[in-house]
C-alpha cells in the first residue's frame, strides 16, 4: 500500500547532491556578461544538475530530421525523438523503450509547418530559426512535485536568478472539456515559496499543451521572468511584452485525446519540459537581445568584417534595416549549418524547399543589405562549428562540405535571380498600361521553381508602378502545397490508449521471428507455415472483441511470419484464413505495420472474426523473395559505392520494394557513365561470386564496434541483427582487422547467398539536391528486360543515324518525318527502364541528331517560304491586291511555320503593308492564316485581333501577338474568307485615319471587335 507523505516532507526528500556546484549568482552581477558565464557552461550546468543530483539519463540530440515522422519537416522541440515513447510505440528490444528520467539539448529547426518563425527572424531580437531547447523527461518516473522543485531549484540556486522577478502560470481549466483548475500545480508552487500573486493562471491556449490532434496531451505550467524587476509585472505576463519573457514550460502528460475529440487520463503519465538555451542565456549574460550572447557575438563581428557595412548596432524598426539583416545571416548561418551537417540538403519539396528558402533569404541580405561578397555566407560556417561543435561534434565535423554546399546554392540562386528578373521585365512589357497587373500564375511560377522571393517580385512591379495580386499567388501556392501533401493514406495507428490497454490486459507482444525462417531448396525459396491465434482487434478508435463482415481492423496475433514495414522496406503482402479450411474466405492484408512490440495486419474483414480465433497465415512468397533480392541487392550497392568513390560516401535513404531499389547517398555531382558502369560491374561481380549472406544477432554495443560497419539514423533494438556479406559475423566479432566486407546493422529480410539476385541494372541516377544523389535500381527479371530493351533502343538509334545520314533529304516532308523519329525515339529513352549510363549516351546522340533534323528543317521551310512570297509579291505586283496598304491572299504553305516565315518575307518587302495570308490544306481540310502588322498601326489593327477575328468567322480560333499573329480554321469559301478579311483590316484603319488618335481605339489582345456585315 503507497504511503502518502505531506507535501512539504516530501519535497524536502527531493536529492540536493549540490556540492559540485556551487550558486553561481550570474544574473545578480553586472550587465556586462563575465567570460565564464558562457553558452557552453550554462548548457552544462543544466545537464550536470539532472544527470548527476537527480538520476537521468544524458541523451544526444536527435538530427534536425525527424525519424520517422512524416508530420514534421523539422525537429521543432525536444520531444520529438521521444514520441514513441510517449505514443507507446518504441521498440521495446530498443534501449529508448527502458528510458525513465532523461535529459539532453536538442538542436530544433521552427521554420515551415505549423511552428515557423521564418518570417519573424530579424525583426526583432529574440525570434530564431535554430535553437537549443534543453529538457528534462519523466517517462512514468516522477511528475508534477518532483518536476517543479527541481526547476525552481535549478532557476534559483544553480543559475543565482531573483525569485522575485519570477512568475509562474498554470491551467485555469476549461468547462466545455470538463477540465477543472490545476489547484495541485498551484499548490506545489506556493509550497515552494512562490508567492499567490505571482501565480497566474490561464486558459488551454496558453497552459495546455497538445502533441497534435491526436495523442497525448495536459496542462502545463510556465516559469516567467520579468527582465526589469522592481515591479508588479504580473499584468505583463503572456501579454506580448518582450521584457516579461516565458523561460520555462513544464508539461505534465495525463490525457490522451481522441478521434472523437474526447480526453481521456492516461495510465502512464510523463513530464515534459523545455528551456530555450538562447532564451536563458540572455538573461544570465544581462543582455537584453539574444544576439548581443556569446553565442552570436562572432558571427556578427565576422560579418562586420566581410561586408561593407557599419556595426551591428542592435536597433529594430523599419529603418533599420542593416540591423535587422545581421539577425537574419547570423540566424541563418546557424541554421544551414546544423541542417546540412545533418543532411538536410537545400531542394524543391518538403524540409529541403523550407532550407532553400532560408539560404537564399540570407544571400539576398548579405549582397542587397550588407553589400557583403559572394562566399560570406559559407565563411560564417567555421564560426557557428566553434560554437557548437563541442555539443554537437557533427557540425564541426562536416565544415567543408556545409561550407562547399552553401557556396554552391548560392551560386545557384544567384543565376535564378538573374533569369526570374529577365522573366519579370519581359512579362511587364506585355501587361496593358491601362491597368499593370501581374500575372499571379507568373509570380507564383518564379516563386515555385525559381526560388524568386515575392516581396522581390512585388518591389520590382512597384518600380515599374504594376502590381500583383498578392491573395491569388498565395492562393496558388497554397493550392499547389496542398496538392503536393494529400496522400491517401488510411492505416491504422494504434493509439497510446490501446497499447496501454494492451499491456495492462497482459497480452504479449507479437513473435514475428517466424518472418526470418526460410530456406533455400533445389526449387527455390521455402517459407514453412504459420498458424496464430488472434490477441486483438483494433477498429480504429479502441480494441474491440470481434469485427462484422466488411469492418476494416487491425489484427493483432500472437506470432506471424509476415514482414511489419520498417527499415526502408515494404511490408509483406498475403491473407490469412481463419480455421485453416479450404472453404474458408481469405483475409486479404492490406497492410502489415508494427507499434510498441505489437504486429498489425490491416485487414478488412471478409467474414465476422474475433478475438481467440486460430488463423493460418499465407505469405505472399514472390513478392517476400522479391523485396529480399532488392534489399540484398541495396547492401551490395551501398558497399559498391563506397568502394569505388571513397569513404566520404553515406547513405542519405533508401527503399526497398518488390519492384526496385532506391538508394540516397552523399556525392559531390552526378556520377559519369564510366562511374555507372563500374558501380554496376562491381556489384555484379558479387552476384556471381554467390556470396554468402551471414546475419546474426549481436549486443549492440559490441554491434557499434565492429570495424566500417555501416549505420543510419535509426533507433536500433539491443540486441541488434548485423547483415555481413562473405565474412561471418563471429568472425568479424573475433578479429579486429578483416578484409572489406559488407556489413551492416539492418532488421530486413534478405537473401541466403547473393547469387539469387541475378542482376542488377541502375535505371536512374539524378542528384536530389546539391550533394545528395539518387539511385534507383532494378535486379533479377526486371534487370535482364531493362538491358533487353536498352539494347533494341540502340539499334533503333543506329538505324535512324544511318537513315539520316543516306537520305540528306531536300524534301521538306521527309525531314519532318525523320526530325518526328528523333523526337518519338528521345521520348522513349527518356522514360523507358534502361541502363542510366546507355540512357545517357543514347540522350546525347539523339540530341545531335535532333539539332541537325531541326536546322534542316528550317532550312527547307525558309526554301519553301521564299518561293511562296516571291509568288505573293508577283501577284501583288501584277493584279494590285496589295491596296491600302493591305495585303490579304493565299498562298500554297504546308504548315505553320513556313506561313509564318512567307509572312516576315512579305512584310520586309513591303515594310508599311498589314499582311495576312491564308493556305488551304487537304489533309485535313483547314485553313492555315497568319498575319504580320507594322508596329506604328498594331494599337489600331493588332495582329492578335485580326487573326482571331479571321480564324473565328471560319470556325477556328487564332492569337499572338500585337505584331504577328497566327491561327487556324476549317472553312472551304477561302475566297470569302479574304474578301472579310480585307473589309476588316481596311474598317480599323479608316477608324484610325479619321480620329487619329489611335490611344483611343479598343486594342486588347483577344478582343476581337465588329467586323464587317456579310
Amino acid at each position: 500500500m503507497a504511503v502518502l507523505l505531506p507535501r512539504p516532507l516530501m519535497l524536502s526528500l527531493l536529492p540536493r547532491r549540490l556540492a559540485p556546484f556551487p550558486p553561481l549568482g550570474w544574473v545578480r552581477r553586472a550587465s556586462v556578461c563575465p567570460p565564464e558565464v558562457s553558452a557552453e557552461r550554462v548548457r552544462r550546468t543544466f545537464v550536470d544538475f539532472f544527470e548527476r543530483e537527480h538520476g537521468h539519463l544524458s541523451v544526444p540530440s536527435s538530427p534536425v530530421r525527424p525519424r520517422g515522422d512524416p508530420s514534421l519537416l523539422f525537429v521543432n522541440a525536444g520531444m520529438n525523438q521521444f514520441k514513441p515513447i510517449l505514443l507507446g510505440t518504441a521498440n521495446p528490444r530498443s534501449a529508448m523503450a527502458s528510458y525513465r528520467r532523461v535529459v539532453n539539448s536538442q538542436k530544433c529547426v521552427r521554420a515551415g509547418g505549423k511552428h515557423n518563425d521564418l518570417d519573424d527572424v530579424g525583426k526583432d531580437v529574440y525570434h530564431h530559426t535554430f535553437f537549443e531547447m534543453m529538457g528534462n523527461w519523466s517517462f512514468g518516473d516522477y511528475f508534477k512535485e518532483e518536476a517543479c522543485a527541481m526547476a525552481w531549484t535549478l532557476l534559483t540556486e544553480r543559475y543565482g536568478m531573483a525569485s522575485d522577478r519570477l512568475y509562474v502560470s498554470y491551467f485555469a481549466g476549461d468547462a466545455a472539456l470538463g477540465l477543472g483548475c490545476d489547484e495541485e500545480t498551484r499548490r506545489i508552487w506556493l509550497d515552494l515559496g512562490v508567492p499567490p500573486d505571482r501565480l497566474l493562471a490561464f486558459g488551454l491556449k496558453q497552459n495546455f499543451w497538445e502533441m497534435g490532434d491526436t495523442g497525448p496531451c495536459g496542462p502545463c505550467t510556465e516559469i516567467h521572468y520579468d527582465r526589469v524587476g522592481g515591479r508588479d509585472a504580473a499584468p505583463l505576463v503572456n501579454a506580448g511584452c518582450p521584457d516579461v519573457l516565458e523561460i520555462w514550460n513544464l508539461v505534465f502528460m495525463q490525457y490522451s485525446r481522441e478521434r472523437d475529440g474526447e480526453l481521456r487520463a492516461l495510465p502512464c503519465r510523463s513530464v515534459d519540459t523545455g528551456l530555450g538555451l538562447e532564451r536563458l542565456l540572455s538573461i544570465l549574460q544581462g543582455k537584453r537581445s539574444n544576439y548581443d550572447t556569446d553565442l552570436f557575438t562572432p558571427l556578427m563581428d565576422a560579418i562586420h568584417r566581410r561586408s561593407a557595412a557599419p556595426p551591428y548596432g542592435g536597433q529594430t524598426g523599419p529603418e533599420a534595416r542593416v540591423d535587422t539583416a545581421y539577425r537574419v545571416v547570423a540566424d541563418h548561418a546557424r541554421t544551414l549549418a546544423v541542417c546540412i551537417a545533418d543532411g538536410v540538403h537545400p531542394g524543391a519539396s518538403g524540409p529541403e524547399l523550407v532550407l532553400r528558402r532560408i539560404l537564399r533569404r540570407a544571400v539576398r541580405f548579405c549582397s542587397e543589405v550588407l553589400r557583403a561578397p559572394r562566399g560570406t555566407l559559407a565563411s560564417l560556417v567555421p564560426h557557428v562549428a566553434r560554437s557548437l561543435g563541442d555539443v554537437y561534434p557533427e557540425v564541426r565535423r562536416e565544415v567543408h562540405r556545409v561550407m562547399e554546399v552553401i557556396d554552391q546554392n548560392e551560386d545557384h540562386f544567384l543565376s535564378n535571380l538573374q533569369r526570374g528578373s529577365r522573366l519579370v521585365r519581359r512579362t511587364l512589357r506585355t501587361l496593358d498600361p491601362q491597368r499593370p497587373l501581374f500575372p499571379a500564375a507568373v509570380a507564383c511560377s518564379l516563386h515555385q521553381d525559381l526560388g524568386f522571393p515575392l516581396d522581390l517580385v512585388e518591389l520590382m512591379l512597384d518600380e515599374e508602378g504594376a502590381f500583383v495580386d498578392r491573395q491569388e499567388v498565395e492562393r496558388l501556392v497554397a493550392k499547389q502545397h496542398k496538392v503536393m501533401s494529400e496522400r491517401a493514406d488510411d492505416r491504422l495507428t494504434l493509439n497510446a490508449v490501446a497499447l496501454d490497454q494492451l499491456r495492462r490486459e497482459g497480452v504479449a507482444h507479437t513473435d514475428d521471428s517466424a518472418k526470418y525462417k526460410y530456406a533455400v531448396q533445389r526449387e527455390g525459396y521455402v517459407f514453412p507455415t504459420c498458424q496464430a491465434r488472434v490477441l486483438a482487434l483494433f477498429d480504429g478508435t479502441a480494441l474491440v472483441s470481434q469485427v462484422e463482415p466488411g469492418q476494416r481492423c487491425a489484427v493483432i496475433l500472437d506470432r506471424t511470419s509476415f514482414y511489419a514495414e520498417q527499415g526502408g522496406q515494404d511490408a509483406d503482402c498475403g491473407y490469412f484464413v481463419r480455421g485453416g479450411g479450404q472453404e474458408d474466405l481469405p483475409f486479404s492484408v492490406e497492410h502489415v505495420s508494427a507499434a510498441g512490440g505489437y504486429v498489425m495486419h490491416q485487414v478488412t474483414a471478409a467474414d465476422a472474426l474475433q478475438t481467440g480465433d486460430r488463423v493460418h497465415l499465407h505469405l505472399d512468397q514472390a513478392h517476400r523473395v522479391a523485396c529480399m533480392r532488392n534489399h540484398t541487392a541495396t547492401h551490395l550497392l551501398n558497399h559498391a559505392l563506397r568502394e569505388l568513390l571513397g569513404p566520404s560516401v553515406s547513405q542519405r535513404g533508401s527503399h526497398v520494394s518488390a519492384r526496385r531499389l532506391r538508394f540516397d547517398f552523399s556525392v559531390k555531382g552526378s556520377l559519369s557513365a564510366q562511374q555507372l558502369r563500374q558501380v554496376e560491374a562491381c556489384v555484379n561481380a558479387a552476384v556471381m561470386a554467390n556470396q554468402a549472406v551471414h546475419v546474426q544477432e549481436v549486443p549492440l554495443k559490441v554491434a557499434m564496434n565492429i570495424p566500417n560497419i555501416r549505420t543510419v539514423d535509426e533507433v536500433y533494438p539491443d540486441p541488434v541483427r548485423v547483415v555481413s556479406l562473405t565474412v561471418p559475423v563471429s568472425e568479424l566479432l573475433e578479429r579486429p582487422v578483416v578484409e572489406r566486407a559488407s556489413v551492416e546493422l539492418c532488421c530486413g529480410t534478405h537473401l541466403v547467398q547473393t547469387a539469387s539476385v541475378g542482376d542488377l541494372v541502375i535505371v536512374s541516377e539524378r542528384q536530389l539536391v546539391k550533394g545528395i544523389a539518387r539511385i534507383v535500381a532494378v535486379t533479377g527479371a526486371e534487370a535482364a528486360q531493362a538491358r533487353e530493351v536498352g539494347q533494341s533502343l540502340l539499334e533503333e538509334v543506329d538505324s535512324l543515324a544511318a537513315r539520316m545520314v543516306a537520305s540528306a533529304s531536300s524534301r521538306l516532308d521527309s525531314a519532318q518525318s525523320l526530325a518526328k523519329e528523333v523526337g518519338v525515339l528521345s521520348d522513349a529513352v527518356d522514360n523507358t527502364p534502361i541502363p542510366q549510363w546507355l540512357r545517357g549516351e543514347l540522350q546525347a546522340r539523339l540530341k545531335t541528331m535532333q539539332r541537325r533534323s531541326n536546322t534542316l528543317v528550317r532550312k527547307l521551310e525558309s526554301a519553301q517560304a521564299a518561293v511562296a512570297a516571291q509568288a505573293v509579291l508577283a501577284g501583288a505586283k501584277q493584279e494590285a491586291v496589295l491596296v491600302d496598304a493591305v495585303l490579304v491572299d493565299a498562298v500554297e504553305a504546308p504548315s505553320l511555320a513556313v506561313l509564318v516565315k512567307t509572312v516576315n518575307l512579305v512584310s520586309s518587302a513591303h515594310p508599311s503593308a498589314h499582311v495576312m495570308l491564308l493556305a488551304p490544306q487537304k489533309h485535313p481540310a483547314k485553313v492555315l492564316c497568319a498575319c504580320q502588322v507594322p508596329k506604328d498601326s498594331a494599337a489600331a489593327l493588332p495582329a492578335s485581333d485580326w487573326a482571331t477575328a479571321v480564324c473565328r468567322r471560319m470556325g477556328g480560333d487564332g492569337g499572338g501577338s500585337a505584331v504577328v499573329a497566327r491561327g487556324t480554321g476549317s472553312s472551304h469559301d477561302v475566297a470569302e474568307a479574304l474578301t472579310w478579311a480585307r473589309t476588316f483590316a481596311r474598317t480599323r484603319l479608316v477608324t484610325l485615319t479619321a480620329s487619329q488618335r489611335p490611344e483611343q481605339l479598343p486594342a486588347q489582345s483577344g478582343s476581337v471587335g465588329a467586323g464587317p456585315e456579310r
